[in-house]
């Protein structure tokens, strides 16, 4: 069987971006993958881990591409989409895997009627603390979720195509509004990467020595790029600030009733917690 796609480019040849190319190249999804980004060191390191076959450092080189992922800083990519569709052919299908969908949609949507792309936002639900093309798993996406935003005007084969990529790379697809989306990920994400970091930051630092897989596993998200979590928890604010608004919530609930001593209300609010920990399985 010939592959689905004879070139894929990727913008953004990191974590996620060199994933999706080792997942490509590995399943034969794709005959080339060219990986596009700014620095000649790391798009080298991208070719040696072999997350692409090519590798550039002109955008116009997704002249070349069917298909074109742009995986960046979400502060970024609505201006990389800028310069991606002023370079692909016309009817060229993009995507990004930026974790806030609103921005980017919207961005792209303004400009609909003179785009020379067909572009359907997407979010793979999967990553690691770890950074740059030598830290990419073609099974990273496996078993995983890849949430797709088309907008009101998106035709649904577009849409479709763009969850076939994520399906391709083993992921299951789920089809959702933008909006709906950030408000999902501020509870489920961005929120926790949040309270991950304020409990590493109130930690003492005579305290360090003695944590164990409880502490290490509820930090271990804080461990991830400041500037990459700067950028995703400002331009999702009003969703994150209600995600951390509810957890306030039920932290006061929880502190009441140890101030309170009362046992079993707290033994309540733990089952609860439990209960939906459990929902989720291993």
């Amino acid at each position: 069987m010939n592959p689905p796609w004879n070139s894929v480019a990727i913008v953004g040849v990191g974590l996620i971006g060199g994933s999706v190319g080792r997942g490509l190249l590995a399943r034969r999804l794709a005959r080339r993958v060219i990986g596009i980004g700014r620095s000649r060191q790391s798009l080298d390191e991208a070719a040696r881990s072999g997350a692409v076959s090519e590798t550039s450092l002109d955008p116009a080189a997704t002249a070349e591409a069917d298909l074109v992922v742009v995986a960046a800083n979400v502060g970024a990519i609505p201006q990389l989409l800028e310069a991606v569709d002023a370079s692909v052919r016309p009817g060229t299908l993009l995507t990004d895997a930026g974790s806030t969908k609103a921005s980017i949609v919207s961005a792209w949507e303004r400009k609909r009627s003179r785009r020379r792309g067909r572009f359907v936002g997407s979010h793979p639900l999967a990553g690691s603390h770890r950074r740059g093309p030598q830290a990419a798993d073609a099974d990273l996406f496996t078993g995983r979720v890849a949430v797709v935003t088309p907008a009101t005007a998106t035709p649904p084969e577009d849409a479709s195509a763009v969850g076939e990529l994520w399906a391709a790379l083993g992921s299951t697809v789920s089809f959702m509004s933008p909006r709906e989306h950030d408000k999902l990920v501020a509870a489920t994400s961005h929120a926790p990467h949040v309270i991950a970091a304020a409990i590493a930051a109130a930690t003492p630092a005579a305290a360090i020595p003695f944590t164990a897989g409880g502490w290490r596993d509820t930090t271990r998200i804080a461990a991830g790029d400041a500037e990459l979590w700067a950028d995703i928890l400002l331009d999702n604010a009003p969703a994150v600030a209600a995600a951390i608004r509810r957890i306030d919530t039920a932290t006061a609930r929880l502190l009441a009733a140890i101030e309170a001593g009362d046992r079993r209300r707290l033994v309540t609010l733990l089952s609860r917690a439990k209960d939906a920990r459990d929902a989720l399985g291993s």
